[in-house]
């Protein structure tokens, strides 16, 4: 007789159900060798039941081990000095050392938290406990939502292997990570990680020769219980969750007349699969690809491609941040250097009409979106126009878009724009045509009264002549008035077409810098380059300030590109236009100004010109006091303090 089935949270140690696959032999002989491992999975992989099984291996073989959970609410939402304490804390007790812990920690407060860190693992750690040691961390990816860094962290795991050489005592110990993250999440600095020296363990999903301890619980109650497990395992392909949890649904749906594997999927686990999904599975996995608006449509659209592409030719796995996502979220697998949906149950669940309901639902121009990107945005016929751009600028006000989404809008608004004045001027040019006739009409007719009286009143010759005159010079006033308003009209609407591709010219150019400066590595410099880009998109219809914020982002990137002259060239032309906007007509336009002030003014510090840099740190610190109140998206609490300390306030 087996225990009851267990799909939620970790098996312990003696459940008869637990099945040991390929990956407990790879991490327990790695961590007996001194290998530092790395379980990175998808959740309900069995990663945590994989720990408590291969810490009781350990245990046996002599081995001191502990388990530190970085998602238990202690060690969440903490400072840094507090999350390294609470690290050390968690060692004290699992290990049962004798150290006071508080009165330690007060004399080492001189030191770093790694050097801190270092110190407990090397002088009371490997000191105290002469066995080797071996600490799992649990829930890895949880470093991710702390308000700090934590590179140093991973940098000081891939240290003690290389200290090895000098400190023989670091041989006996090592490290195990386990978690939902894929190494380039966790650290990119491939100098320092210690992913390029560990060994990461595949966590398959289970395999036919595996699953006995699963099958014993179907003995007796089907004639062919193989026969049973092999079509569950087909349904679910081996996923950990679903394999227990579907025996779990075979053995209750047990009855005179048992119900085929299929049936029992479709109506306990496929049908109405959001209200049946508890412990819930099926939708951590649709929230995880869901949960980041910006990317979502990507990945949406990848695994669209995976999908389909079991029926014609593979997507080779690549290890791009797109791929990594949809292996983590659980709902795609690696199999023979190939992408393929893990098992039918997902293939059925998130279909091609639940994907095109999510892509409708993130964007509501996706189609339009989708080609006009992979013309490389020269689809100028993709653009949206009237009330299609209108619901989409709508739909945007309240969302965190992507650099290309912005793209797409602001050249969606220039087109209509462009395409407007182009109207107007056709408009212009026929009013144009219109007066001119008028005008010839009309001198045609103050000529021809004039000829009629100078036949009828040959008597008085001179005065007709005279009045001849007066009226032909009346008729060629109000020619050249009539002509003079034409030419004004024609005018002002060059100058707002000049003025769009003016700008249409500058959003292109800081996209293609910001595309450089990532490019090159300047992630956080791209993404800066890319905020100028979105500020200049919020402010409609501001064309100098808009102007204004355009030129700053491209002065900042030239700057950081290392082109000092261009900077300078647009430095001062931003700051000209700033210059030119003596009031500003609403709070939202003052901060934006002194945010840009602020900009140039460290481009011109960086380039040793401070007399100019004070001078427009004290223009931005005059705008600052006109504001009553910072709007973080533009101005925060610390620009507004480099502000006022570059002026000298």
């Amino acid at each position: 007789m087996v225990d009851e089935y267990r799909f939620s949270g970790s098996l312990p140690e003696e459940a008869t159900t637990y099945v040991t696959r390929e990956a407990d032999g790879e991490l327990y002989e790695g961590l007996k060798a001194g290998k530092f491992c790395y379980v990175l999975n998808s959740r309900q992989s069995g990663k945590s039941s994989l720990r408590v099984r291969t810490m009781r291996r350990l245990r046996d073989a002599g081995v001191e081990c502990a388990a530190i959970d970085l998602s238990a609410g202690g060690i969440q939402n903490v400072p840094p000095e507090q999350w390294y304490a609470d690290l050390i804390d968690t060692l004290i007790e699992s290990f049962g050392l004798d150290v006071e812990f508080g009165d330690w920690w007060s004399q080492n407060q001189l030191n770093s938290l790694v050097t801190r860190f270092r110190k407990f693992l090397e002088e009371i750690l490997l000191a105290e406990i002469k066995e080797n040691i071996v600490i799992f961390i649990d829930e890895i990816d949880s470093v991710l939502s702390l308000n700090f860094p934590t590179d140093d962290f991973f940098a000081f795991i891939r240290a003690c292997y290389n200290q090895r050489v000098d400190n023989p005592e670091y041989n006996r110990l090592t490290f195990c990570l386990l978690g939902v993250a894929s190494p380039s999440n966790l650290i990119s600095d491939k100098k320092r990680t210690p992913f390029n020296i560990g060994k990461a363990i595949s966590l398959k999903g289970f395999q036919l020769h595996e699953v006995e301890p699963l099958e014993k619980g179907l003995h007796g109650r089907y004639s062919d219980s193989q026969a049973v497990m092999k079509e569950i395992l087909h349904w679910t392909g081996g996923q950990p969750f679903l394999t227990q949890k579907l025996c779990q649904f075979m053995v209750e749906s047990e009855t005179d007349n048992p119900r085929t594997v299929e049936q029992v999927v479709r109506s306990h686990i496929i049908e109405n699969w959001e209200s049946q999904d508890e412990p819930e599975h099926l939708r951590t996995i649709r929230d995880r690809i869901l949960r980041d608006e910006q990317r979502a449509s990507y990945l949406l659209e990848l695994y669209q491609q995976i999908r389909c592409s079991e029926e014609q030719s593979e997507i080779t796995a690549d290890d791009t941040q797109e791929q990594s996502e949809l292996q983590l979220s659980g709902l795609v697998v690696r199999q023979q250097n190939n992408l393929r949906v893990y098992n039918p149950i997902y293939k059925d669940i998130f279909d091609q009409d639940w994907i095109e309901t999510q892509l409708r639902n993130l964007r509501p121009y996706s189609e339009n979106f989708k080609f006009w990107v992979a013309s490389g945005g020269s689809d100028n016929s993709r653009l949206l126009r009237g009330k299609a751009l209108q619901d989409a600028l709508d739909w945007s006000k309240d969302k965190s878009l992507n650099y290309q989404d912005r793209e797409f809008l602001a050249a969606s608004q220039a087109k209509e724009k462009e395409e407007a004045i182009a109207a107007l001027e056709k408009e212009a040019a026929l009013e144009r045509e219109r007066k001119d006739r008028e005008a010839v009409e009309k001198r045609n007719q103050v000529l021809a009264e004039a000829n009629q009286t100078l036949a009828d009143a040959n008597d008085t010759l001179t005065e007709a002549n005279k009045k001849a005159k007066r009226r032909i010079r009346v008729g060629s006033i109000v020619l050249v008035l009539t002509l003079l308003g034409a030419v004004i009209s024609g005018s002002l609407a060059v100058v707002t077409l000049g003025r769009i591709q003016e700008q249409a010219k500058s959003l292109s150019l800081l996209s293609k810098l910001s595309g450089e400066l990532q490019s090159k590595n300047q992630q956080e410099n791209a993404d800066e380059a890319r905020r100028q880009l979105g500020l200049a998109y919020g402010l409609k219809e501001n064309y100098k300030l808009k102007q204004a914020v355009l030129l700053s982002g491209i002065a900042f990137a030239y700057q950081k590109l290392g082109d000092k002259k261009k900077a300078s060239e647009e430095i001062q032309n931003s700051v000209k236009l700033l210059r030119l906007e003596e009031k500003k007509s609403s709070s939202l336009e003052k901060q934006v100004g002194v945010y840009v002030l602020a900009m140039q003014a460290a481009l011109l510090k960086e380039q040793n010109n401070n007399t100019e840099a004070f001078k427009t740190y004290e223009q931005a610190f005059k705008l600052l006091l006109e504001i009553k109140e910072l709007n973080p998206n533009f101005l925060d609490k610390n620009i507004a303090g480099r502000v006022k300390a570059g002026a000298g306030r």
